[in-house]
């Protein structure tokens, strides 16, 4: 009897491994409402002074890391306001890129607020506040409320962010709080700096080993490159020039002529 609970046991621990898959790009259209002439713009100040205070950008491991045991009770008030702020944001009136910077912005301090309402916690997968029995993470919980409208994580960037933008540079711009991602960024997403900053967060993955390791016998990507395949391309070939677009020279070379065994992997320990 004992070894067949085990085996249960077993069996259910395994299938919440497998039940978890990334989602799809799945257009949500309430949100591809823009104001193409809106000169309005987002006041970020309040996730700038923040992660001016809590991120740390020289941690000799080359991963930007937050101080979440040391966030005081008043910037911890100062985080949800500018979260109920972004709530109280009328997002459609905003022109294209005001509205990306936007939606990058309120995921990444929805994120950080999620982690340390949990906090401590190992990994952000251990906040099961998802509705579902084999789900995991806090990625699919109702967390805020736009243009009533209730929106989890995964409607930001799988619903609005991925499919109305088809940019993947968005996968090197939002941060779900783990070792294994593209980096949280030391100032807030704005229309003027989008561009520059959205192409240094590649750059700046790409070329860090937890993004793409030429090191070994094969070729090690990240699993963002494996779970988000289609955002980057159609086939290996163009997934690895994409990656090459990104690399320093030397990198760059051994991946346009790669054609050897390719694995993935991640680390979801917390960016603490």
């Amino acid at each position: 009897m004992n070894v067949i609970k085990i085996m249960i046991v077993i069996g259910l621990l395994l299938a919440a491994e497998m039940a978890w898959a990334a989602p799809k790009a799945d257009l949500w259209p309430r949100w591809e409402t823009y104001e193409s002439v809106s000169s309005q713009q987002v006041d970020h100040g309040a996730w700038d002074a923040f992660l001016a205070a809590y991120l740390v950008t020289d941690h000799p491991s080359g991963v930007n890391m937050v101080r979440y045991a040391d966030v005081t009770p008043a910037d911890r008030k100062a985080l949800q306001a500018y979260i109920e702020s972004l709530q109280g944001t009328t997002v459609s009136a905003l022109n294209r890129d005001e509205q990306m910077a936007y939606w990058i912005n309120f995921y990444n301090a929805l994120t950080l607020e999620v982690v340390l309402e949990h906090y401590p916690v190992v990994s952000i997968r251990r906040i099961n506040v998802s509705p579902g029995f084999f789900t995991r993470g806090p990625w699919d919980a109702p967390l805020v409320e736009v243009e009533g409208e209730s929106l989890t994580l995964n409607d930001i960037e799988h619903r609005i962010l991925r499919p109305i933008w088809q940019d993947p540079r968005i996968h090197y711009a939002v941060n779900c709080a783990s070792i294994g991602c593209p980096n949280l960024q030391p100032r807030a997403f704005t229309a003027e700096n989008l561009e520059s900053m959205l192409e240094a967060a590649a750059r700046e993955y790409i070329n860090h080993p937890r993004g793409v390791d030429a090191t070994g016998r094969h070729l090690r990507l990240s699993s963002i490159y494996d779970w988000f395949s289609e955002d980057f391309g159609e086939n290996d070939q163009e997934i690895l020039e994409h990656i090459a677009q990104y690399a320093e020279p030397p990198l760059a070379a051994t991946l346009r002529g790669y054609s050897g065994r390719i694995s993935y992997d991640y680390d979801w320990d917390l960016n603490e």
